[in-house]
């Protein structure tokens, strides 16, 4: 009976019509989950002026979303390792498209909130599922390249709901953008038929399968009749105590640290950019038109963030883009023309966003496959107890009317000590690479 390595068919396989389908299907949720980020912050100031809600609320509202995402990103990454990534990914977008749905039903703020926690726990579990998908089919030597194309869709979804709100929101009010958000609800069956399982998962629960894809991917590849899958190593009945395991404890609560205001970042900015640059008497398009920056930012750091850590390794690449967020954000608090304006904005993207994509892909490569989902779970999980701060002190401290530099400095200490924190990761061996 002929063995073969799960990990010696990744690594053999060329860039096949397999990773294409993949990284579509991918980079298409993730769109959303970045278009959900950024809905919120589009239309606070919409719902501020027309509910007379106080910013405060609305905050908190953002918050309890990012409550439910926590939720469903620690059971979904238990979930896959135990059903499959694909099977969960699922349930998860049937969740977040309902409900994103209902929100645009919404006539009063407790129903709003309703809907947008329980929209967070499908949206939650979305990136996890889909980092650990693609990190699995990427060759080790474009694993970063692969997981960072796949998330520059995070950052295409806040500029698309920013040129939506621009000029859907004047002419078909701030509901259009919740009904363009349920939008995969409607190619669901089509995600189902295409998208193929985690090859880890198929390994051990459907190898005929299995079979059928690697000749998918690849040819020329070899296989007899009878082929009985392994890995490198076999699959662990406890996934969640495997990380802290095998010197494992450190790497995972430094992740944990990284995740935790790496999101607390990217929420808070995304949440309250334009409210900010409203407070500095732009007007509506003018600070929408900074998510749009912010964005673009974030999809440059992203892929020539991917291909730099491919080449030279992730912990370079994230202290610096980090480091670099931390000094933009500080000289925001500073009066400079436009297009200064909107390159310092393009880099806190790259430096919060973009830098946030590539640490999933970091995470993902210090763990196998048997606890990688659990992994990128529980630091996802983590790191939402930090978006949900961001959003909430910004809320704050807008409604308190402090001087506007504080929210600036809010987000630049989390950028510092991220940077610290991948100073001292411990760094990858071969193995685990």
């Amino acid at each position: 009976m002929q063995m073969v390595s799960v990990e010696e068919v990744i690594e053999k396989s060329r860039v096949s019509r397999v990773h294409l389908t993949i990284l579509a299907w991918t980079m298409f949720l993730i769109l959303f989950d970045g278009y959900d980020l950024s809905v919120l912050g589009v239309v606070i100031p919409v719902l501020h002026e027309e509910w007379g809600i106080s910013v405060a609320t609305l905050g908190l509202v953002a918050s309890l979303t990012l409550v439910g995402s926590l939720i469903g990103a620690f059971m979904a990454g238990v979930m896959a390792d135990k059903l499959g990534r694909k099977k969960v990914l699922v349930y998860c977008v049937v969740l977040f498209s309902v409900f994103t749905l209902c929100n645009a039903l919404a006539t009063s703020i407790p129903f709003f909130a309703i809907c947008r926690f329980i929209a967070g726990i499908g949206l939650g579990g979305i990136p996890p599922l889909v980092v650990a998908l693609t990190a699995e089919y990427a060759p080790r030597k474009m694993r970063n390249r692969f997981v960072g194309i796949m998330f520059s869709g995070y950052s295409l979804g806040g500029i698309l709901v920013a040129l939506l709100g621009m000029y859907m929101m004047p002419h078909f009010g701030w509901q259009s953008l919740f009904i363009v958000g349920a939008l995969p609800l409607i190619v669901l069956p089509w995600m189902i038929k295409s998208l193929p399982e985690s090859l880890p998962f198929l390994a051990q629960s459907e190898p005929e399968k299995m079979r059928a894809i690697v000749q998918k991917m690849n040819p020329d590849f070899a296989l007899e009749e009878d082929v009985q899958w392994h890995t490198k190593q076999p699959q662990k009945k406890q996934p969640l105590r495997a990380l802290f395991t095998a010197g494992r404890a450190r790497i995972t609560l430094s992740f944990w640290v990284i995740c935790f205001m790496g999101l607390l970042l990217v929420y808070g900015l995304s949440t309250w950019l334009p409210q900010l640059m409203r407070a500095q008497g732009y007007g509506i398009t003018s600070s929408i038109s900074f998510l749009c920056a912010l964005n673009i930012g974030a999809i440059i750091g992203s892929v020539i963030g991917g291909l730099v850590a491919d080449r030279f390794g992730s912990r370079i690449v994230q202290t610096t883009l980090y480091s670099l967020g931390a000094v933009c954000l500080v000289l925001l608090m500073c009066h400079f023309s436009m297009p200064v304006l909107y390159v310092l904005v393009a880099i806190s993207g790259a430096a919060s966003i973009g830098a946030q994509n590539l640490n999933n892909a970091c995470n993902a490569s210090y763990y196998d496959a048997s606890c990688r989902g659990a992994a990128l779970g529980a630091a996802l999980s983590v790191g939402r107890l930090g978006a949900i701060v961001g959003p909430l002190i910004g809320g704050y401290l807008l409604a308190a009317n402090v001087a506007n530099y504080w929210n600036y400095l809010l987000f630049a200490i989390p950028a510092c000590i991220a940077a610290v924190m991948y100073l001292v990761l411990p760094k990858q061996t071969k193995d685990d690479e």
